[in-house]
């Protein structure tokens, strides 16, 4: 990987395709080898962010629908790229984030049908037209992937039904169609440090 002023890489997937154990093993790497780095997490990373997350996440009892969630996520969206993103990026460190505006796209949008076109309008808005640089894809199958999270125990998003997961999925999959030279398809291996390698050989 070569270096640059201000890089910004996400990691994104379907439940349980292990992207905080993937993300946090990059910050680790790169942070080894001299880059500045600032670790940060979707929603969340932020004192409000935090507890939007709380919001979305776990109450479990609280009817949110989808359009509701699209506007939780960019106002924890917004505060993220404002208060820790961008002045990382504008200090040339290196910024790795647990899911960004993609996973609104993939959750709300083509598995929630929230139309696309609002939902990419939002992100922009709230983001400033931030993109990241390069976003890791961890593609693992919807079954094994939702019982891999529900050993840890299931949130709110995890416990919606198996459709609405192979939607997410296959939107995933499309928006890697769409934007092969942002996003990078790693396919997630039973052995951790095989999905590492085939991490490692995306950042380059």
């Amino acid at each position: 990987m070569r270096k640059k002023k201000g890089l910004f890489i996400t990691f994104e997937g379907p439940e349980g395709c292990g992207k905080s154990t993937h993300s946090k093993f990059l910050y680790d790497y790169l942070r080894r080898r001299g880059y500045s780095c600032v670790y940060t997490r979707e929603p969340g990373g932020t004192k409000l962010g935090e507890e939007i997350r709380h919001i979305l996440l776990h109450s479990k009892e609280t009817s949110i629908f989808d359009l509701t969630e699209v506007f939780l996520f960019e106002s924890a969206r917004a505060q993220i790229v404002k208060e820790i993103i961008l002045p990382a990026l504008k200090k040339g460190k290196v910024v790795i984030c647990d899911r960004f505006s993609d996973a609104t796209i993939a959750y709300q949008g083509y598995a929630g049908g929230v139309p696309l076109e609002t939902i990419m309008a939002l992100n922009n808005f709230a983001t400033g037209n931030l993109k990241p640089d390069l976003t890791i894809f961890l593609d693992v199958n919807t079954v094994t992937g939702l019982n891999r999270a529900k050993k840890k125990g299931r949130d709110r998003m995890e416990s919606k039904n198996i459709e609405y997961h192979k939607r997410v999925r296959a939107g995933y999959l499309k928006l890697a169609k769409k934007e092969p030279g942002r996003i990078k398809v790693v396919k997630v291996e039973k052995s951790i440090a095989e999905t590492q390698a085939k991490i490692l050989l995306q950042i380059g």
